[in-house]
C-alpha cells in the first residue's frame, strides 16, 4: 500500500485564474433538445465552464497568473521559494519541461528544483505529495504547487461525451515548514491496465502525427473527434470512480485512524455530480461537507480540488478546518490525502483578459 506520512508542514496559502470566454451549457445545441440539455444538467451539475477558446492563453499562463498574485498577497520573497512542482497535461511545449520557464517567469531563485508532472485528476494530490516528499528530503522550506489544464483545447466541440463537461484553470498552493503541524498524510496507487479508458491516441512517439490524425470520425451518433483529441469511455470511468475513490478514501481514513466525525469537508475531483454523490454516500460524507464547484467551473480536471476550494469553502480565511481530498481519473490514478487548514491566504479568484 502506497501510503506517506509527512509532518511538519502546512498550506499558507491557494490562489487559482480562470480564463475569460464562459460557456453556458443551458445555449449547447450539442446537446441536443432542451429536455437533454436540462438532464444534462441536472446529472452533472454543469452550467457553465470558462474556457481558453482561441485566446492563446495556455495553462502555464492560468498558473503564472496564480502564483504571481498570491506570492505577492502572502508577502513571500521569490529567493526564499525553494521548489517548484508544476502538474499539467496542457504543457506550453514537448521539451523544454514548462516548468523550468515558470521558475524562470516568477522570477525564482536558479537553485530552485523545477519538476514537471503530466498527471490530470489525480494532480494535485501526487503533485502535493512529490513537493513535500522534496521539502522533507532537503530539509527545505517553502515549495510552491502549481496546477492547471487547458484541457478543453484537448476536446472536440463535437463530442457530446465530453466538451460539455471540461473548463480551463490554473492554481498556486503555497507551502511552508512549521514544526509541530500535523503536516499530510497520504494514500496514492495507479492502474495503467486502464489506460485506454481516458487517451490522446495520436501526437506522442507511439503513434506521432500523421495526414490521418486530423480526420474527424464519427465514434458513435453525437460524437465526433480525430484522433489527436481525447477518448472518454463513460462506463468505465464512472465505474472506475465509484470503486476507486471510495476504496482509497476509506484506505487513508483506516490506515491514520480518521474519523468521518472529525473531518469537516471531503474534497473531490470535480467529476460530475451523480459519480461524486455516490463517492461521498459510500464513505459516509454528505451534504455541507462535500463541496461543488462544477456549477460555476465544470470538471477542471487538475484544477478541480484546490478551484472548489477556494470558490466553495469560505471559512479557509479563518477558522481551523480537517480535510481530505481526493483525485482520481486519467491513467488509471487515484490519490486522497489527509490535512488541516488555518488561516489560508487566498486572493480573488483572477479572471485573465
Amino acid at each position: 500500500m502506497a501510503f506517506i506520512n509527512i509532518p511538519n508542514f502546512k498550506i499558507s496559502g491557494i490562489s487559482a485564474a480562470i480564463p475569460p470566454k464562459l460557456l453556458d451549457n443551458s445555449e449547447l445545441n450539442l446537446l441536443g433538445s432542451k429536455e437533454e440539455i436540462n438532464k444534462f444538467i441536472e446529472v452533472t451539475s454543469i452550467k457553465q465552464r470558462y474556457v481558453v477558446d482561441k485566446s492563446g492563453i495556455t495553462s502555464a499562463d492560468l498558473c503564472e497568473a496564480a502564483a504571481k498574485e498570491l506570492l505577492i498577497e502572502s508577502n513571500t520573497s521569490t529567493e526564499s521559494v525553494e521548489v517548484l512542482i508544476f502538474v499539467t497535461q496542457t504543457p506550453d511545449y514537448l521539451l523544454p519541461s514548462t516548468a523550468i520557464i515558470l521558475q524562470d517567469r516568477l522570477g525564482l531563485s536558479k537553485d530552485c528544483i523545477a519538476i514537471q508532472i503530466s498527471l490530470g485528476c489525480s494532480g494535485w494530490v501526487y503533485g502535493l505529495s512529490t513537493l513535500l516528499t522534496y521539502l522533507s528530503c532537503m530539509n527545505a522550506k517553502l515549495g510552491i504547487l502549481l496546477v492547471g489544464d487547458t484541457v478543453t483545447m484537448t476536446k472536440s466541440p463535437l463530442d457530446k461525451s465530453t466538451f460539455p463537461l471540461f473548463g480551463d484553470a490554473g492554481t498556486a498552493t503555497l507551502v511552508e515548514w512549521k514544526e509541530g503541524e500535523i503536516g499530510f498524510q497520504f494514500h496514492l496507487g495507479n492502474d495503467g491496465f486502464g489506460h485506454k479508458s481516458i487517451i490522446i491516441e495520436d501526437g506522442g512517439y507511439r503513434n506521432p502525427v500523421s495526414q490521418e490524425s486530423f480526420q474527424m470520425r464519427e465514434r458513435e451518433p453525437g460524437i465526433f473527434r480525430n484522433n489527436l483529441q481525447s477518448h472518454l469511455n463513460g462506463q468505465d470511468v464512472f465505474i472506475f470512480g465509484i470503486t476507486k475513490a471510495p476504496f482509497s478514501i476509506k484506505s487513508l481514513m483506516n490506515h491514520f485512524n480518521l474519523t468521518e466525525e472529525e473531518i469537516d469537508y471531503l474534497i473531490l475531483h470535480q467529476a460530475n455530480k451523480m459519480m461524486n454523490d455516490k463517492i461521498a454516500k459510500k464513505v459516509g460524507f454528505e451534504g455541507k461537507k462535500v463541496p461543488y464547484s462544477l456549477h460555476q467551473y465544470g470538471n477542471t480536471s487538475s484544477a478541480s480540488i484546490p478551484l472548489t476550494m477556494v470558490s466553495q469553502i469560505s471559512e479557509l480565511h479563518h477558522s481551523r478546518k480537517r480535510h481530505i481530498a481526493c483525485g482520481f481519473g486519467v491513467g488509471l490514478s487515484w490519490g486522497s490525502v489527509y490535512f488541516e487548514t488555518e488561516n489560508l491566504i487566498i486572493p480573488e479568484i483572477i479572471q485573465l483578459n
